[in-house]
């Protein structure tokens, strides 16, 4: 058997271990790995791990032996579903690992943004100290409104942190989740994208990207949001439309950001069509990490080791995410009852 991990930067030593003790010849292969050499490398392989490189048909197509494709991670718009379906290919991900991890992140970026801490660490570096003058002036949460864009399992996980623990008001955007359950999760729903956008102090999203998601907030959507509002993506940077973001933030139409994902990963200090965010005191940006803790990265190699291991038993593979393209699946794959 051989298998192919792609975004070899992202480091999984158990999963690397587990395979080679099962006899598997791993290759591991860096980001930025080109559509051409990864389809060479795939011509033999059984099972295809993969993070943020992109699955094109191309590639599916270059592997006949192939069992399997593994995201070892949730997203899977970096694979072409379709032409997975027509080889009857298996695609699964690990949709469960970092619910309460991405959670916290998001959470963390919120209260970051609305204490001004980026900037007040800043000055303390550069001076030694900052006295309390109106440019530091922070706001508290309790009282405040959230506004989530996808009231899935990170959703509900972020309204229970800002309600029961913040005192916040949560509302929830989402055509997929009914009234009821939001409001056992502490969230009032709105029918209206727009409705939330108006309310709401702070707005998180947590949905997934598809064609329909993709710049769900652009420029009218902006627009509706106070002035005063903070926006937070630790989902998928292309569910914004990021230059009108950007022309939003150096304009102060929008008060800040705190930014976990980017539709051009990686950033870069110059030449990146983000690269002006970096200086500005409003925004947080962190490298598409509030997955990345000990306890989120030893669930997620488990349970992609056992994903793995029912690929190259030629078992069926359990597919929990609730993710219809997922689900649409019908070879190969088994759901949870």
């Amino acid at each position: 058997m051989k298998a192919i991990r792609t975004d070899q930067e992202l480091e999984c030593p158990r999963v690397d271990a587990g395979l080679r003790a099962r006899g598997v010849e791993l290759v591991t292969l860096p980001e930025g790995v080109t559509e051409e050499q990864l389809a060479a490398r795939v011509a033999d392989a059984d099972l295809l791990l993969m993070c943020y490189t992109p699955i094109t048909a191309r590639v599916i197509q270059a592997a006949p032996r192939l069992r399997g494709i593994v995201k070892y991670g949730v997203g899977i718009d970096a694979i072409d579903l379709a032409a997975a379906r027509q080889r009857r290919l298996p695609v699964v991900n690990v949709p469960e690992y970092a619910e309460e991890t991405v959670a916290e992140g998001a959470f963390a970026l919120l209260i970051a943004l609305a204490r001004k801490f980026g900037p007040l660490q800043a000055a303390l570096r550069d001076t030694g100290w900052a006295w309390p003058s109106a440019q530091w002036l922070g706001h508290d949460l309790a009282g405040k409104t959230l506004g989530l864009i996808g009231v899935g399992r990170i959703g509900r996980s972020l309204a229970r942190m800002a309600g029961a623990g913040f005192r916040m008001r949560v509302l929830g955007f989402d055509p997929f989740v009914d009234r009821e359950t939001m409001r056992r999760a502490g969230v009032d729903k709105r029918d209206q994208l727009a409705d939330l956008l108006a309310e709401a102090d702070f707005v998180s999203l947590h949905a997934v990207l598809n064609p329909n998601t993709r710049h769900l907030i652009g420029r009218a959507e902006l627009a509706l949001m106070k002035p005063s509002a903070l926006l937070i993506n630790v989902s998928r940077g292309a569910l914004v439309d990021e230059a009108a973001l950007v022309d939003a933030l150096l304009s102060q139409r929008l008060a800040g950001a705190g930014l976990d994902v980017f539709s051009q990963e990686p950033l870069a200090l110059s030449g990146h069509p983000l690269s002006r965010l970096f200086n500005l005191p409003n925004v947080l940006l962190t490298p598409h990490l509030t997955f990345y803790t000990h306890e989120a990265m030893a669930r997620l190699e488990e349970e992609t080791l056992e994903r793995c291991a029912e690929l190259l038993e030629g078992r069926p593979v359990l597919v929990k995410s609730r993710d219809p393209r997922l689900r649409n699946q019908s070879h190969g794959v088994v759901f949870p009852p």
